[in-house]
């Protein structure tokens, strides 16, 4: 699998050689620093570990320190990559060239969060009589059983929590590649607000 680490920038919008207007999410692919290697006959599996956005080492408590290699700046975002299809070693700089002839992407990152919210706007229900007098407009409605046992079954559909969430973008189609400005252009929204961390993937389905 390949994937690296990248910033998303926000949108906008390209027209393409036929003057097809197209919108797209810019992603700010920075230096991935591989800082780490698994393989299978020490640790049971294959996989490489990957900073990003370097920080001073005194921002870094010592205990953490100890997991960058000499040579290696300590990086603010860590995360491992299983079975890295590129080959690489410790030390290297990984960038969006990576993606270079990669038509689709997949992309993970943490939805925007929106707070407690009802029925309504959370599952799409379509609520009671907007009528004067029905008393019930944008209610839940009965959650329990009419006869024994009376209680709530897991997986109700309920008033909670909406948002802020780890949600995965399938099979985005690559618009442009610029390497000079380490930026990838996909067709589509991704998950998350602007300058939010994600990650990018080369499709598993295409």
């Amino acid at each position: 699998m390949l994937a690296l680490m990248a910033d998303k920038i926000g949108m906008t919008q390209i027209f393409d050689e036929k003057g097809v207007l197209i919108p797209v999410t810019v992603i700010h692919i920075k230096p991935n620093v591989v800082i780490g290697e698994r393989n299978t006959k020490k640790h049971g599996y294959s996989a490489v570990i990957l900073g990003s956005d370097t920080v001073k080492e005194n921002k870094i408590s010592k205990p953490l320190m100890g997991q960058f290699p000499e040579g290696v700046k300590p990086q603010k975002n860590i995360m491992e990559i299983r079975d890295f299809d590129k080959e690489c070693k410790v030390g290297d700089e990984l960038g969006v060239e990576i993606f270079d002839g990669i038509r689709y992407v997949d992309v993970s990152g943490i939805s925007k969060g929106k707070g407690y919210q009802g029925v309504m706007k959370r599952h799409g229900f379509g609520g009671g009589r907007k009528t004067h007098g029905s008393k019930f407009h944008r209610a839940g409605g009965s959650t329990g059983m009419a006869a024994w046992p009376s209680k709530v079954m897991k997986g109700t559909r309920m008033a909670g929590r909406m948002g802020g969430v780890n949600r995965t973008v399938q099979n985005l189609s690559v618009v442009r590649l610029d390497k000079e400005k380490s930026v990838l252009l996909v067709k589509g929204a991704v998950p998350g607000r602007n300058k939010n961390k994600i990650l990018v993937m080369k499709s598993k389905k295409k």
